[in-house]
């Protein structure tokens, strides 16, 4: 009788001894104590005391510095290498290829390693600047007389770099200007 009893217990006991996907949490393991990660618990620190408006003319200004270091040619493309590694030179052709400048723009391209910016302005330079970020998630800002006013996202960055065209002309050309400009002064 005490037999039975005990195969009954054992027939509701689940038997994980032999089974290779269940961790029995063996006392055996080293614990490695890992250094804290650089987002870590210091995450929410990052973001305490944030100046949005400090912050978007930091970028900006920077922008434009990138823009006079690299000092592009009008209806030409600039370089700024600001990460150790570079992007292969063969995918920053085809970049060029795919993004024609018309002669009142000029570009750089600000090659960050593993992402790429193109900032592209007109003249005045730095006045309306144009910024697409290649990377994971490609996205579009713009900004005219340091003031932003438009941003986009993209699912691929061939998608991104077609839309910019039409962002070149809607914020850089001499038509896109003056009707920005029309509409600004009836409101």
């Amino acid at each position: 009788m005490a037999r039975k009893a005990s195969e009954e217990k054992s027939a509701h006991k689940p038997t994980v001894v032999n089974r290779w996907w269940v961790d029995l949490g063996s006392a055996d393991k080293v614990r490695v104590k890992r250094p804290p990660g650089p987002a870590g618990s210091q995450l929410f620190q990052v973001g305490k005391d944030f100046q949005q408006d400090t912050a978007r003319e930091l970028l900006t200004d920077h922008n434009l510095k990138l823009l006079q270091a690299a000092d592009p040619p009008e209806g030409g493309w600039g370089y700024v290498q600001l990460a150790g590694s570079a992007y292969p030179e063969r995918e920053l052709e085809r970049i060029k290829k795919l993004v024609p400048l018309p002669p009142y723009a000029r570009a750089v391209i600000v090659d960050c390693g593993r992402s790429l910016r193109l900032l592209v302005t007109g003249t005045p330079l730095g006045e309306r600047t144009l910024e697409l970020t290649l990377g994971e998630s490609p996205s579009f800002d713009c900004w005219v007389r340091n003031e932003w006013v438009r941003e986009a996202l993209f699912d691929d960055a061939d998608k991104a770099l077609k839309a910019l065209q039409r962002f070149m002309r809607d914020y850089l050309s001499p038509e896109g200007i003056a009707r920005a400009e029309a509409i600004a002064a009836r409101a």
